[in-house]
């Protein structure tokens, strides 16, 4: 930590990094299918669906996996369709209750290392797979997975982060790539119990009122997610490059386009951020307050001499087009 770096080096490669460039295409899919103007308990934009049920929520999230993953780490593949899947219900302070999956294979052999790895996760991580659609005779490989979660009343969300808050980055730091990919695996060879306590701490910040807003950090980075956040909460921010969360050996360009496998962005008031950070810490989960929020709306990074540089202007050009007005965003 603390090495010098080229910062408008860095913030062009978040802006032009492949993850977040998949991102930009929700924006045309939203308008396509008039999302924003629906009425929804929480709008277009999160990391699961959430349907008002009795005193609390269900959720409703999916993933669908590249082929080229697909092809080259099957196991994996299989292992992150239930890994994934349960981030995004713990990213809103929900628990599992069941997954589904759709698998597309050339043959019953080319399937069977992607249902192995579904099959240890949701063993792992104590979540049922309950169903689902398969098709072992396929021209090519694809996957894709359903999780089903629940929530109480008190929601996090992409759209309630607010000016003044700190932004806290939560990540687990006990794991290492899977070379030569951007993925940073916390997670396979892991207990189960460890995992499944690692993951109840995001609800528990709910269900304490601790927490606002968070989001779990995607294949589009840490500060590629947090443009996402900021964006849905109609927020700008400024980013300490040099305090988020990282393994002493790994470069922080690197870093910065990690998809790791434990990983949360939480915007709290300052006041709940001592509380928050001493929670990660007891599950030995490094977190640090990485930023302040702001009113600009324009998300900015910093080096650690306090310069500054712009990595998008929201104003100016959404990122994923869910934080504009519409009567179905939230205010």
């Amino acid at each position: 930590m603390g090495a010098p770096f080229d910062l408008m080096a860095l913030a062009r490669q978040i802006r032009d990094a492949r993850g977040v460039a998949h991102k930009r295409d929700i924006d045309a899919v939203v308008a396509r299918l008039g999302l924003g103007s629906r009425h929804a308990a929480v709008p277009v934009g999160d990391d699961c669906a959430a349907i008002p049920d009795g005193d609390g929520h269900l959720l409703f999230a999916i993933e669908g996996f590249l082929d080229s993953f697909v092809a080259a780490d099957p196991y994996f593949a299989g292992y992150c369709g239930i890994m994934v899947n349960l981030s995004d219900v713990a990213a809103m302070g929900g628990r599992p209750l069941a997954v589904v999956d759709a698998l597309w294979s050339r043959d019953a052999a080319a399937a069977d290392p992607i249902l192995v790895g579904l099959s240890d996760a949701a063993a792992l991580y104590g979540v049922p797979v309950v169903g689902g659609h398969t098709n072992t005779r396929a021209e090519a490989g694809n996957l894709a997975v359903a999780v089903l979660g629940r929530a109480g009343p008190r929601l996090l969300t992409s759209f309630d982060a607010a000016p003044g808050d700190d932004l806290v980055a939560a990540i687990d730091l006990r794991g290492r790539f899977r070379e030569p990919h951007p993925y940073w695996d916390a997670s396979t060879g892991a207990p189960g119990e460890r995992l499944r306590g690692d993951l109840a701490v995001l609800p528990g910040l709910a269900e304490d009122g601790l927490c606002r807003a968070a989001k779990d950090i995607s294949m589009a980075g840490v500060v590629g997610t947090a443009l996402m956040l900021l964006e849905c909460s109609k927020v700008g921010g400024v980013i300490d490059l040099d305090a988020i969360p990282r393994p002493d050996h790994v470069p922080l360009a690197r870093w910065l386009t990690a998809f790791p496998s434990f990983g949360y962005l939480l915007s709290l008031r300052p006041d709940h951020t001592p509380a928050v950070l001493a929670r990660f810490a007891e599950r030995g989960i490094a977190s640090a307050r990485i930023g302040r929020l702001d009113t600009s709306r324009v998300a900015r990074v910093r080096d650690p001499v306090g310069d500054e540089a712009v990595v998008w202007d929201f104003a100016a050009s959404p990122l994923i087009g869910c934080g504009r007005d519409s009567p179905g965003a939230a205010p």
